[in-house]
């Protein structure tokens, strides 16, 4: 099930129900501003009660896209970034979803990243994005779990050098694996519809600055895993490995502007990074004897320690990625996180 974001007007309802007049709202100071935003809202023949629960709130209990071939993008301009205040929705932090807790970022400045991208369509045309804006799956936007709202970023999609400018209003995905939801316009652009996913990079874009075609960057940051308090459970003694251990190969790709890719990305799980050697190999040799795909220890740093990443991949699509994901957790080990490259 896919779930939107929309922070915090329940509890901002509930606690001013007994007032009336207009409803005060939070800023991203923490201070408020007056308002006259009632909870619910009417756009298109959509009447959006953000008040319901996620599983009751939208029209339709499952998404889906147009009928028909895709629209014609051709006349569609894609946003100019410019500089916006911080939404009055959307930008808490640190906030809960699904068990699971995000911090916005103080800024989008420098932010690059790889990872999966889906896409979101009819089931949320219409209705309300985390930042209260409507969202139009017939606009070039997308929802992100960290960066400011709104914020703009270049989204390219790896495995063919499509990219799009897309402003990001909207708080997910929340589905284990996913980096970025882009609507329904920006996924055909950059051909992640109809297949559904697609490897992506994501480069911010501060406004003013001169928005250039550039290659993906050839050696992506890896997610900043927390280095672990403890050691993990002692795992029984094992022999050394005979599996080589390398870094994954870097991905050549081509300029936005040339679309010839010479070499797919791989998608790969990232269990842990652990300043113990002996704890990276145990795990990594754990991974191994469930049979996975081939698993490396690869050296890095973070916050200027040195530490070994233990992944799992290259794997073969995305599906294959969510199920492995779910064994390794089944295990009792941490969840891994994407990496593509």
């Amino acid at each position: 099930m896919r779930w939107r974001l929309v922070l915090p007007i329940l509890a901002a309802l509930l606690l001013l129900a007994g007032c009336s007049g207009s409803k005060p709202r939070p800023s991203k100071g923490g201070s408020t501003v007056r308002g006259s935003y009632s909870g619910s809202s009417r756009r298109g023949g959509v009447y959006d009660d953000v008040s319901k629960s996620q599983g009751s709130r939208y029209r339709d209990n499952s998404d889906s896209v147009p009928g028909g071939p895709p629209p014609d993008l051709s006349k569609l301009v894609e946003p100019t970034p410019k500089a916006e205040p911080r939404a009055l929705y959307g930008n808490k932090s640190p906030y809960s979803v699904l068990g699971q807790s995000y911090r916005v970022l103080p800024s989008a400045n420098g932010y690059v990243e790889r990872g999966i991208a889906s896409f979101y369509g009819n089931k949320f045309h219409g209705y309300k994005t985390s930042s209260l804006e409507d969202y139009d799956m017939y606009q070039f936007s997308a929802a992100h779990k960290t960066l400011p709202l709104p914020s703009y970023a270049r989204v390219t999609n790896l495995e063919n050098g499509k990219s799009v400018i897309v402003r990001i209003n909207d708080r997910g995905p929340f589905h284990e694996n996913r980096l970025i939801d882009l609507s329904y316009a920006a996924a055909v652009k950059i051909g992640v519809w109809p297949k559904g996913t697609g490897l992506v990079e994501v480069r911010a874009i501060t406004p003013g600055e001169p928005v250039q075609d550039l290659p993906p960057a050839t050696s992506p940051p890896q997610p900043a895993l927390p280095l672990p308090p403890a050691s993990p459970p002692p795992l029984p003694p094992s022999p050394p490995s005979s599996v080589p251990t390398a870094p994954s190969p870097a991905v050549i790709a081509a300029n936005t502007t040339n679309p010839g890719i010479t070499a797919p990305p791989g998608i790969y799980l990232q269990v842990g990074a652990f300043t113990d050697n002996a704890n990276a190999e145990r795990v990594a040799q754990q991974l191994r004897d469930a049979k996975f795909a081939p698993v490396q220890v690869v050296d890095a740093q973070i916050n200027g320690r040195n530490v070994r990443r233990v992944r799992v991949g290259p794997l073969s699509d995305v599906d294959r990625a969510d199920q492995v994901t779910t064994q390794i957790e089944g295990m009792g080990l941490p969840r891994p996180q994407v990496a593509v490259d």
